[in-house]
């Protein structure tokens, strides 16, 4: 028997909100790596987890009792065109795990197999975006960033075929909801009010129970989505993120970053960059997440509006006067984490000299990690030169430079928030693009060394100089691509 217990309260929830369905047999399960700090949060037995019974649940082979497989069902604009339903299409949620402070996750496998969502598709995971998804999420977790977590990378054993053959795998991800803005939208979309409904009862309970018997909870829970959302972007924008595939199908009520798949860290800042290779228009570039991350949550609020009020016309004005917050809450994290990462005092009138700093960095083509990393050693007394050799201007540097000394604030203080808000080490494009490559030839000790690196990223560790480094010419990755 399997020494863990599911709990299923999304399985609870009316059989319409998705489809009851076991994974699919993986042929020859095999571990890659088990992330046993996670595990242990949650009580769970490392040893069985790495035994043949753990690895056969972490891929879905075999499932212990206690777990009720489902697909979810949700639809999503993707790219602003409405998909009326989507839903888990090579996922299952397989079950819910309490942590040691008694919060609520799912446990998910991604790349497990069909479903009836699957959409003509294999419903299965190449080994590439498993990795990737684990590389990024758990630099996430050590960013301090909000996302899902992963739990466990599996292969199968079994080719997958894409443009050319490739080992299959499956990712273990813990979150603490997979309830997305496409969620409400499946519902809405089939004028299937009482679904919202539910729905809405549901996400109320589980992740704002605070918001229970207030006088308006619908409009509340929008308002804490918006303000979880608004903090969230400026996060990601604070080191160079661009998520690239921001639909309302990956869009999160519960304000974790979800679904790492075209995502990618910049090098050199281009506040226009984008790197997915099925954003085709720059929708998702980095400078126009907070703008869609608004277009969003209105769409999420269309699908509450019968619920906040009867009267529609005051329903919209509520939501409105909500959603004209979100810039505002986003403009304040913004400023806040870029203040931090430049030394600047705490406080309002820090947004001139940021936009001047970003339109520096960006007419210099300028590392945007190195920037603010050499930047922090310069404000603890260290040398001005590998600061000044980013710059393909002296001239624009030592004019920033004069402007900064004037604004910065100096002192242990300042610089120790610096060095907590400006990290050494990112998960770079090239650097995971070539763990993923050697991994596909069957060497996974750099998919290791990688994790094992970003687990510390405001720390120097010794030996590892090479990967603070941006890509040569021939490395740079120009395209990131969707799992799918």
């Amino acid at each position: 028997m399997a020494p863990i217990r599911f709990e299923n309260s999304y399985a609870a929830l009316p059989e319409r909100f998705y489809a009851r369905v076991h994974p699919e047999q993986a042929p020859r399960p095999e571990l890659i790596r088990l992330n046993e700090p996670l595990a242990a949060r949650f009580g769970l037995d490392i040893d069985w987890l790495k035994s043949a019974d753990g690895v056969a649940m972490l891929s879905g082979v075999r499932l212990p009792e206690s777990s009720e497989p489902i697909a979810m069902a949700y639809a999503g604009h993707q790219f602003g065109s409405l998909v009326p339903q989507l839903g888990d299409g090579r996922a299952h949620l397989i079950g819910e795990l309490l942590d040691r402070d008694g919060l609520r996750f799912d446990v998910h496998l991604k790349g497990s197999g069909r479903t009836p969502f699957s959409r003509r598709g294999d419903g299965k995971a190449a080994l590439g975006p498993v990795l990737r998804e684990y590389i990024v999420s758990e630099a996430f977790a050590a960013l301090g960033i909000p996302g899902t977590r992963s739990l466990a990378a599996v292969l199968t054993g079994e080719p997958v075929y894409r443009e050319t053959v490739l080992p299959g795998a499956v990712l273990t991800r813990l979150a603490e909801s997979h309830v997305r803005v496409g969620t409400f939208q499946y519902f809405a979309v089939r004028d299937d009010l009482e679904g919202v409904t539910q729905l809405a009862d549901y996400v109320i309970a589980r992740h704002y129970p605070e918001l229970k018997g207030t006088d308006r909870p619908y409009l509340a829970l929008f308002e804490a989505v918006t303000m979880r959302q608004a903090s969230l972007i400026a996060r990601w924008m604070g080191v160079g993120f661009i998520h690239g595939v921001m639909n309302t199908d990956n869009m999160q009520v519960a304000g974790e970053t979800i679904d790492f798949g075209p995502c990618a860290f910049m090098d050199r800042f281009r506040p226009d960059k984008v790197l997915s290779s099925i954003d085709a228009m720059g929708r998702y570039a980095w400078n126009r997440q907070s703008r869609m991350a608004k277009w969003n949550l209105a769409r999420l609020v269309e699908c509450l509006l019968p619920l906040i009020d009867a009267d529609r016309d005051a329903a919209i004005a509520m939501a409105q006067g909500v959603l004209s917050r979100f810039d505002e809450a986003f403009l304040k994290h913004y400023g806040e984490c870029f203040s931090t990462k430049l030394g600047l005092p705490e406080g309002e009138g820090n947004e001139a000299f940021i936009r001047e700093t970003l339109s520096t960095m960006a007419a210099n083509e300028i590392d945007f990690t190195l920037f603010f990393r050499h930047l922090t050693g310069l404000a603890a007394g260290g040398e001005e030169a590998p600061w000044l050799a980013l710059f393909s201007a002296r001239e624009a540097a030592t004019g920033w430079l004069q402007q900064w000394r004037a604004l910065h604030e100096p002192g242990v203080d300042s610089i120790r928030r610096m060095q907590a808000a400006n990290p050494i080490y990112i998960p770079r494009n090239h650097r995971v693009e070539q763990a993923i490559t050697q991994a596909e030839r069957g060497d996974f000790a750099p998919f290791h060394a990688l994790v094992d690196l970003l687990a510390r990223p405001f720390e120097e560790q010794p030996g590892c100089a090479h990967f603070e480094r941006p890509p040569e010419p021939h490395e740079e990755v120009h395209e990131t691509f969707c799992g799918t």
